[in-house]
C-alpha cells in the first residue's frame, strides 16, 4: 500500500469518529426529546450547541493553525474531542448534555479542518476530488456502523451508552508529517487576507448555503419519521444502515466522475438530484417502509455526494500556504450555518394538537432554494492551486 493510500485511510479512521460523534444525537432525538421532556426547538438548540462551539473553535484557529505542524495539531484536538465525547456519556440534564457537546465542539470543529487541510496539502489537484471521495465514505461509513452500533447500544442500556462507548475508542493515529508553514501572520492579516481576496469569500459563501441546505433537514429525519411516518425507533437503523452502505460506494465513485468530467458538473448533478428526495421525504405521512428506506437512501446518495465535489473545490480555491488558516474559517462557518440551519428548522417545525409534527415541508422547500443558490455561486469560483506541497 502506497504512503498516500495510508494517510487517507488513516484520516478516514479519524473522520469516522469524528462524524459518528457527530451524527449519533440526530438519531438519538427521539429518546432524548422523551427522556428530558424538551421541544422540538430545544433539540435542536443541542445538536447546534455543538456546530456553534465548533465554528467559534474554528475561527480562533484560523489565527494559529497554519503556525503548527498538522500531526501535532490533529492529536491535540483528538485527546479534547475523546474527552468531551467521554463526558457527555455521563451527562444526567439536558443543560448539562448541553455544555458536555458544546465542549466537544471546541475541538471538533478544528480536526475537521485539519483532515481537510491534509488532503488538500498532498494530494495534487487532479485526484483531489478521489481522495475526497475515499475520505468521506468515512460519513457513510459512519451511518453502516456507527451510528446502528450506537443505537443498538442505546436500546441495550440508554442513550448514554454511545457516547461513553465512543469516547473510550476514540484514539486516532496520524503517523504522516506534514511540514510547517514558514510565515506566521498576525490574526489582522489573516482575516485581510481571506476578506480582501473575492475567491475566498465566495468559496466561504458557498460551503454555507450548502450546509443551509443539508443540515436544516437532517436532525429532524429521526424524528419526523417516528412520529408522522410510522417508523419505530428500532425501524430507524435501517435508514443509516442502508443509506450509508450506499454512500460508502458512491462517495468514492463520485469523487472519481468529478475528477474526470469537472466538479462544477458533477455538483450541480448531485445538487439535483437530491432535490427529488428532500422533497418527498419532507412531505410523506404514513408510507410503506419499503418505500421511505428508498427515499432516505436517494437522500443519502446524493446529499453526500455533492459535498464531495464542492469540498474539492473549496480546498482549491486556496493557495497550500494559506490552505490551513482558511479551511479552518471554512469550518468555522460551516459549523455555525449548521447551527443557524438546525435551529431555524426547529424554530419552523411545530407539534399539532395530533402530536405530529407539522411544516417539515416548509424547510424542505427551503433546503432546495439553498441548493439551487449553491449551484449559481458554485460556478463563480476558481481553482488557484493546481498542485500540492509536501516535505
Amino acid at each position: 500500500m502506497t504512503k498516500e493510500k495510508i494517510l487517507l485511510l488513516t484520516l478516514a479512521v479519524a473522520q469516522f469518529s469524528h462524524i459518528t460523534d457527530f451524527m449519533i444525537l440526530m438519531p438519538l432525538g427521539p429518546q432524548l426529546m422523551k427522556t428530558f421532556d424538551i421541544l422540538p426547538s430545544q433539540f435542536a438548540l443541542l445538536v447546534s450547541a455543538y456546530t456553534f462551539s465548533a465554528g467559534t473553535s474554528g475561527f480562533v484557529g484560523a489565527f494559529f493553525i497554519d503556525r503548527f505542524d498538522r500531526k501535532t495539531a490533529i492529536l491535540t484536538m483528538a485527546t479534547g474531542f475523546a474527552a468531551g465525547t467521554l463526558a457527555c456519556g455521563f451527562a444526567e440534564s439536558y443543560y448539562w448534555l448541553l455544555i458536555t457537546r458544546s465542549i466537544t465542539g471546541l475541538f471538533g470543529g478544528v480536526m475537521g479542518a485539519l483532515i481537510l487541510s491534509i488532503i488538500g496539502d498532498v494530494i495534487p489537484n487532479q485526484r483531489r476530488a478521489s481522495a475526497m471521495g475515499m475520505v468521506m465514505a468515512a460519513f457513510s461509513f459512519a451511518s453502516v456502523v456507527g451510528v446502528p452500533a450506537g443505537l443498538f447500544l442505546a436500546d441495550l442500556s440508554d442513550w448514554h451508552m454511545p457516547f461513553i462507548v465512543l469516547g473510550g475508542l476514540y484514539i486516532p493515529s496520524i503517523t504522516g508529517h506534514i511540514s510547517q508553514c514558514d510565515s506566521k501572520p498576525s490574526p489582522l492579516q489573516i482575516i485581510q487576507n481571506v476578506t480582501s481576496n473575492k475567491n475566498q469569500l465566495l468559496a466561504l459563501l458557498f460551503g454555507s448555503v450548502i450546509m443551509l441546505s443539508h443540515f436544516s433537514i437532517v436532525p429532524f429525519i429521526s424524528p419526523y419519521l417516528t412520529t408522522n411516518v410510522g417508523f419505530s425507533d428500532y425501524q430507524i437503523k435501517y435508514v443509516y444502515l442502508i443509506g450509508g452502505a450506499l454512500t460508502v460506494f458512491s462517495s468514492p465513485f463520485i469523487g472519481r466522475m468529478a475528477d474526470r468530467f469537472g466538479r462544477s458538473k458533477v455538483f450541480t448533478f448531485t445538487v439535483l438530484a437530491a432535490s427529488v428526495p428532500i422533497f418527498f421525504l419532507t412531505q410523506i405521512g404514513e408510507t410503506p417502509i419499503g418505500v421511505v428506506l428508498v427515499i432516505t437512501a436517494l437522500f443519502f446518495v446524493f446529499g453526500a455526494g455533492r459535498m464531495v465535489p464542492s469540498t474539492a473545490m473549496v480546498t482549491s480555491s486556496v493557495k497550500p500556504q494559506n490552505r490551513g488558516s482558511f479551511m479552518s474559517f471554512n469550518a468555522s462557518f460551516r459549523q455555525l450555518t449548521n447551527g443557524v440551519a438546525a435551529f431555524f428548522a426547529g424554530l419552523i417545525i411545530t407539534i399539532g394538537d395530533d402530536g405530529l409534527y407539522q411544516n417539515y415541508d416548509l424547510v424542505g422547500y427551503f433546503a432546495i432554494a439553498m441548493g439551487i443558490l449553491s449551484i449559481l455561486i458554485s460556478r463563480k469560483i476558481t481553482v488557484v492551486d493546481d498542485g500540492s506541497y509536501v516535505n
